[in-house]
């Protein structure tokens, strides 16, 4: 294992170029500060690569069950400057209005996984409101209109995330899948859809964006299992009576809470503090708890 420093010495962090929930471009110093050395950073939850950007690993892996961001992150990579100046065609006055955003939104939802999706992606998350990337029902990318003075077009951030992702694979995948492909000298990072604030969400039945609760509990244990052989896992989550027991059963270290800006509620202009959760999951840890299970089982 290449046993060296992972942050990026250069600062002030390099911002994705894609407007994403959850973004942790803030806290990337707090996140990176915590995450063990390893040769490959594996994140299951991509999302907008702000990690990514802002550590220094020899390799990366990075994952999303979004296959349009995959495909967006993959083109750019392969295809750089003609894609971004392709992409950068569609940033002007002439397409800065509500007949031409639902006229290329229309397009993208005809439209196949290709190049052109890609750049309609892109012209998507820049132009519809708020950023969201949000499909109905039958798949359709269905956001309103954002109605942007003059939407930004993020030409330096491509560039910089073309150039890293020079060291970067990008798949189409279950966070499940992704974990199992871990191999020794790899460390593990993941930002799930995050778990309710409200103390009175019911575990059994809560979902945000396809997101169970069961599915939190099988990310503990996946979490549990590769530290178990080896491969350290961090967590990202909101610090909750709920999370920090998940986390804890399943023999994770919840040693970084902190506050931080969010939206709590449906009224996007509503921000609030917010408790954050990093919690480790350590071989050396994972280690203790084997031999405390096994004594137990013998006794």
């Amino acid at each position: 294992m290449t046993d060296h420093n992972h942050t990026r010495a250069a600062a002030p962090p390099l911002r994705p170029f894609l407007k994403w929930a959850g973004n942790k471009f803030r806290l990337v110093e707090r996140i990176a500060q915590r995450l063990p050395a390893g040769r490959r950073l594996i994140e299951p939850f991509a999302g907008s690569g702000a990690l990514f950007l802002n550590t220094n690993y020899d390799d990366y892996l990075l994952s999303d069950a979004n296959r349009d961001l995959f495909e967006l992150y993959t083109r750019l990579r392969d295809e750089g400057k003609g894609f971004i100046e392709e992409a950068r065609r569609y940033f002007s006055a002439e397409y800065n209005n509500e007949e031409s955003f639902y006229a290329l939104r229309e397009e993208f939802n005809a439209t196949s996984y290709s190049e052109r999706r890609a750049i309609l992606f892109l012209y998507l998350n820049r132009h519809g409101y708020n950023g969201l990337c949000r499909y109905n029902a039958k798949g359709k990318f269905n956001v309103p209109f954002g109605r942007y003075k003059r939407p930004y077009f993020p030409l330096q951030e491509m560039r910089t995330f073309h150039q890293k992702a020079q060291r970067a694979e990008f798949k189409c995948a279950s966070f499940e899948q992704t974990m199992s492909e871990a191999r020794e000298g790899d460390v593990i990072y993941c930002d799930p859809p995050y778990v309710p604030l409200s103390t009175s969400a019911n575990f059994t039945s809560y979902s945000a964006g396809g997101f169970s609760m069961a599915q939190q509990q099988q990310l503990a244990e996946l979490a549990r299992d590769n530290a178990r052989r080896g491969i350290p896992v961090l967590i990202s989550n909101h610090s909750t009576e709920l999370t920090r027991r998940l986390y804890t059963e399943a023999g994770g270290q919840c040693g970084a809470t902190f506050a931080v800006k969010r939206h709590i509620s449906c009224n996007g202009l509503q921000r609030d503090d917010a408790s954050e959760l990093l919690a480790l999951f350590s071989p050396e840890t994972s280690d203790t708890l084997a031999s405390v299970e096994m004594t137990q089982s013998n006794t």
